[in-house]
């Protein structure tokens, strides 16, 4: 008997007479997006620029149109920076407001420590603010990443720099921690494959805010140029030590150190540095006019001027728009996935890089620029590295 009415039921299922079971976060008008972003701790800046460039994106779909007849709802967490609170998070997220998708969470920490939740109920983190590799590695079904690793900026940036400049002795500080040392790593086989090392190597302690050990160290070793794996306050702190020091050799870093915040903190003394990057920094008098339309138009909404997370947040949604579309009217899971399979993003008017995704490459794109700080602002001064 038990088995009749299980055949009944599939055949009435086959024919379309019995409701298929709905797709978590997407109803006939909505599809609810999540975010985890740090509102509270000490990259609250990023979160919330962030935030608003998903918000902005969000506000002009919802005006002018939207995916399949439906509109997109934001549904932002504060995890504070803490990867406790970031499990909590995505528990809230994936649980109570049953969200489709978590998209643009910032940090690697953070992120690492709430996947588990999220892939547990089939939901994919899509986009993470982070330059990590694990973001994509290893392989997994709900894994994308859009940022070139920091591995792979410094491994393309130094040896261009030292055949540009025509260095001969290459130092490096960075923190003490897994992000310092993927920057150690991508330098070291950067360096190595035009058959340099570093000629030192000194390292800090996350918080650190004295320098003059490690500047007093490279000076000494007669160090041309320097790698930075710092973030913020590390690469104002080592810079200005070193320059008032006398000690003024070319400075580079990842994208970690490429913020409005470094020229804004640190003033004058950080004119030279050079940083990787992807998006360009939208300044409101920027040259290009789409992007200084884009930049004032923020301006008005928030009353802030944006940066480059704020194009982060904007961009990310973007792509997501264009994703979810091409997955059509039956928006799950498993349509969304095979979709991103296939997609191609275009540079868009910030100056990204073409990125493509498969089911087996999870990463855009492993390029990126250099930009460096000429009178106080970031100015792109090489084409994507190769």
């Amino acid at each position: 008997m038990k088995l009749k009415s299980t055949l009944a039921a599939a055949a009435l299922a086959a024919l379309g007479c019995v409701p298929a079971l709905a797709q978590q976060g997407v109803s006939k008008n909505e599809i609810l997006v999540g975010t985890i972003q740090d509102m509270s701790g000490p990259l609250a800046g990023y979160g919330k620029q962030a935030r608003n460039g998903m918000l902005l994106r969000i506000e002009e779909l919802n005006e002018q149109g939207s995916i399949h007849g439906r509109k997109l709802k934001l549904v932002a967490e504060d995890d504070g920076y803490d990867p406790k609170k970031a499990v909590l998070a995505a528990q809230k997220l994936v649980n109570q407001d049953k969200v489709f998708i978590v998209a643009g969470h910032l940090g690697t920490a953070q992120n690492m420590a709430a996947m588990p939740v999220q892939f547990e109920k089939n939901i994919v983190n899509f986009f993470p603010i982070t330059a990590a590799r694990e973001m994509y590695e290893p392989l997994h079904k709900l894994k994308y990443s859009f940022a070139a690793t920091y591995y792979d900026q410094v491994r393309l940036a130094v040896p261009k720099l030292v055949k540009e400049k025509n260095v001969r002795k290459v130092c490096t500080i960075y923190q003490d921690d897994d992000f310092g040392l993927e920057v150690l790593r991508g330098s070291e086989a950067g360096l190595k494959s035009i058959g340099m090392d570093f000629a030192e190597k000194t390292t800090y302690k996350r918080g650190a805010t004295d320098f003059s050990s490690q500047v007093a160290k490279m000076k000494a070793a007669g160090c041309e140029m320097v790698v930075l794996g710092t973030i913020i306050r590390e690469t104002i702190g080592t810079i200005g030590t070193a320059k008032k020091s006398g000690f003024n050799p070319i400075f580079v870093g990842s994208s970690a150190a490429y913020t409005d915040l470094i020229h804004k903190l640190g003033g004058p003394a950080m004119d030279g540095l050079y940083a990787a990057m992807t998006v360009q920094h939208p300044y409101l008098d920027e040259a290009s006019q789409p992007m200084r339309f884009w930049a004032n138009k923020y301006k008005t909404k928030f009353n802030e001027d944006p940066t480059v997370f704020s194009v982060y947040g904007y961009m990310i949604i973007d792509q997501f728009i264009k994703a979810a579309q091409k997955a059509g009217p039956n928006l799950t899971t498993d349509s969304f996935v095979k979709a991103m399979d296939t997609m191609a993003f275009e540079p868009d008017m910030f100056g990204s890089a073409r990125s493509s995704y498969t089911a087996t490459k999870r990463l855009g794109n492993d390029q990126s620029r250099l930009s460096q700080i000429q009178g106080g602002k970031w100015v792109v001064v090489s084409d994507y590295l190769k």
